[in-house]
């Protein structure tokens, strides 16, 4: 009987947390297509791109009104894409995904502030091959503020701190230092390949957003996770790389979204990545 009544509140709430991630995904969608043509994401109101009638509040439904309109325009039955829904259910499972695993803590919010971060700049890079400054620049700030409030993420900073000074520094320092750590390897690392394959090759192979772009994720992620999360993003950009150019035939130095694939790796390690990194210094015996 107790437990019935603890898992019903959770259920709820776990409703209501989904609910809310799928308005902040038709937000999201604003954003993606708003911000890389430096227009406002405030005004004017969502319209047709088609035939530019405003869309009324009941057809503006997350997911809901795609599927009852059969992801066509009310008014001129212009097809409107697939990925307004696809961004709203996936903003939704992600704010759901962090509140099972998080809790209704400080440290749910933060990674689901992160989640739509992310969710803008894989779709922004995808569809533009742009990673915006204003997503990037207002992430990382909001990292460095959300250390303040939680757990270290790494722990690289504290055992850094603990040897400098005699004593252990308070925790919002060592959670500042771990996200200011892990912006500095993450931005870093990816610099020095840039600018390597450019003097080897005379061109740019990695542009300055995909930098940007590990400042942003390395201060939410932490030193650790961030190394983890440029191998997992580089293996993935490989494999499905590849694929994506045999099955469409494209030429060998086609430019892929390496964003795109540094996005998807950092919300697998924002999950998947502290089990991980601890099997991994366990097993060089690292405490």
């Amino acid at each position: 009987m107790w437990q019935s009544r603890k898992v019903l509140p959770e259920i709820l709430i776990g409703v209501y947390v989904f609910c809310f991630g799928l308005v902040i995904g038709s937000f999201l969608n604003v954003c993606i297509l708003r911000i890389p043509e430096h227009k406002s994401i405030v005004a004017p109101p969502s319209a047709c791109p088609k035939c530019s009638v405003r869309i009324r509040p009941y057809d503006n439904i997350p997911v809901v009104s795609w599927l009852i309109l059969g992801g066509k325009c009310r008014s001129c039955k212009a097809k409107i894409s697939p990925m307004y829904p696809l961004v709203e259910l996936l903003t939704g499972l992600l704010f759901l995904a962090c509140y099972f695993a998080f809790g209704l803590t400080a440290e749910a919010l933060k990674w689901a502030v992160f989640s739509a971060l992310m969710i803008v700049l894989v779709f922004t890079d995808l569809r533009e091959r742009i990673l915006p400054d204003v997503v990037n620049y207002s992430g990382f700030v909001l990292a460095l503020l959300f250390s303040f409030f939680t757990l270290p993420a790494d722990g690289t900073a504290g055992w850094i701190l603990r040897k400098a000074f005699a004593f252990s520094p308070p925790i919002p320092a060592q959670s500042l230092f771990d996200a200011l750590l892990g912006a500095a390897v993450g931005s870093g690392l990816l610099w020095l390949v840039s600018e390597a394959y450019f003097r080897l090759r005379g061109r740019e192979g990695m542009g300055l957003g995909d930098v940007k772009m590990m400042l942003m994720a390395g201060a939410f992620l932490g030193a650790k996770r961030t190394l983890l999360t440029i191998l997992a993003g580089s293996v993935l950009g490989s494999i499905l790389g590849i694929a994506f150019i045999l099955v469409r035939r494209k030429q060998s130095d086609y430019e892929l979204p390496f964003g795109t694939f540094l996005g998807m790796a950092a919300v697998l390690v924002m999950f998947f990545g502290t089990p991980l990194v601890n099997w991994y210094q366990s097993l060089l015996m690292i405490r």
